[in-house]
């Protein structure tokens, strides 16, 4: 991210904390023990590398506590990034970096090990024959059956050239391939003209340096090809990088502010300035989607759109996420996202915890509910085999003769193309209510 996309958010933040030490004082490494509580946290410190029983690992130690420390703040957009996840944060920010070509999901209920959602054709997991729902069973020599899933990118990951041995699991039969770590674009932007020449654009994060410059060409295509009408599709977009936000609402606004930022004195400003009218805008008739899981700049792209009147927004309630984060790089790699604002739409209307409503309210059907089964009673380690939908499924009961099964979630599906959508009209009520609106 660099500094003049901080920038505008950043003087507040400085701001904001003078006044908060000013008013409230705080703690530095000359007066922490001033106090009982400082002189508590400092004792515990000393007492647990004096008196317990097995090694204490210092960095690990003091990594808690600073997860602890912003965890008291009881903010889920509050938080520390360990070292390591936060250098893959940036490789995935940079939009840049050396891998095998594959998209990954958890493999297990409880969001651990690793499945690939996606081959690219253009990656060395297509050459090597990789596919789609191969699940994760070794890299080089460590089993990450239960690894996290940062972990297993981690790893997969490396320098340009160099190779990474993976074990693969395909239908409960094991094998290996040696890929070499080639790069890889993550592209944000998917597109394809739908039936009545109506063109369509899916923006799958905004967390994407070059999401703007993305969408930008994707927009400059649509006209090009003169679409008679268009739909943005921001379903699942968690959101990201907030200017990125205002570049894509600026693609469709003329005039008037996009997103205004309001600090903890109440102090607001327009974000980024108003929007311009230039001749790279697409003008016509236009169509947002979102669903629970639209979060962050893409409810600034569908409240700024909906205030202004520019656009219809068909689809759920949009996730709530009002508020805007300072991310700080730590002297340990580390990063701490500190909230330091909340932002509105043009209308001056707060979304957190409420979300947008859509003009036009249409469930997900995308996604079908996975069939759940628990039980108990049977011996300890016996095999329990259920039949679902014509296909047996055998599970384990555990030391106390219980026994459970979740199936998985149905993923739309996604092109091996980067750049290129895959829509199903048949299946996806959301997109067909969409299509019958632009087609009256």
């Amino acid at each position: 991210m660099n500094a003049k996309r901080l920038t505008i958010v950043g003087v507040a933040l400085s701001a904001t904390a003078a006044v908060a030490y000013a008013q409230l004082g705080g703690y530095t490494q000359a007066n922490l023990s001033s106090t009982a509580t400082g002189k508590s946290f400092l004792q515990v410190i000393n007492d647990l590398n004096r008196l317990y029983l097995y090694p204490v690992d210092q960095e690990k130690l003091l990594r808690g506590a600073i997860t602890g420390a912003l965890g008291s703040l009881d903010d889920e957009f509050t938080y520390y990034s360990q070292p390591e996840d936060n250098a893959i944060d940036s490789e995935n920010l940079s939009g840049e970096f050396y891998g095998i070509g594959v998209q990954l999901v958890a493999a297990n209920p409880d969001g651990t090990g690793g499945k690939i959602d996606n081959v690219f054709r253009t990656g060395a997991a297509s050459t090597a024959g990789v596919q789609i729902g191969d699940v994760f069973v070794k890299i080089d020599d460590k089993d990450v059956t239960s690894a996290k899933l940062n972990e297993i990118v981690r790893l997969v990951r490396g320098k340009q050239g160099t190779t990474v041995n993976v074990t693969f699991a395909r239908d409960g039969k094991p094998y290996t391939v040696r890929m070499e770590r080639q790069p890889v674009a993550i592209v944000s932007v998917e597109q394809t003209v739908l039936p009545g020449n109506i063109g369509y654009i899916a923006l799958n994060t905004f967390y994407n340096e070059k999401a703007s410059e993305q969408f930008a060409a994707a927009v400059a295509d649509m006209k090009k090809k003169k679409v008679s009408s268009l739909i943005l599709d921001l379903r699942d977009n968690g959101g990201g990088l907030l200017n990125a936000g205002r570049d894509v609402a600026d693609q469709f606004m003329q005039s008037g502010p996009i997103v205004s930022l309001r600090d903890r004195s109440k102090r607001t400003q327009v974000f980024g300035g108003n929007a311009t009218n230039r001749a790279t805008d697409y003008t016509g008739k236009l169509i947002v989607l979102v669903n629970k899981n639209s979060a962050s700049a893409s409810e600034v792209v569908s409240g700024a759109l909906q205030d202004t009147g520019r656009a219809t927004i068909v689809g759920e309630q949009t996730f709530g996420k009002g508020v805007a984060q300072i991310p700080t790089t730590l002297p340990d790699g580390g990063k701490a996202a500190i909230v330091n604002s909340e932002w509105l739409t043009p209308k001056g209307r707060e979304i957190h915890k409420k979300g947008i409503t859509p003009d036009v309210v249409v469930k997900d059907t995308r996604y079908t509910t996975p069939p759940n089964l628990t039980g108990s009673g049977v011996t300890p380690g016996a095999k329990v085999t259920f039949t679902i939908e014509g296909k047996p499924v055998t599970v384990t009961a555990d030391k106390d003769g219980k026994f459970s099964y979740t199936g998985e979630i149905k993923r739309p599906s996604r092109s091996a193309a980067q750049g290129e959508a895959v829509v199903d009209l048949q299946t996806d009520a959301i997109l067909k209510k969409a299509v019958e609106l632009l087609s009256k």
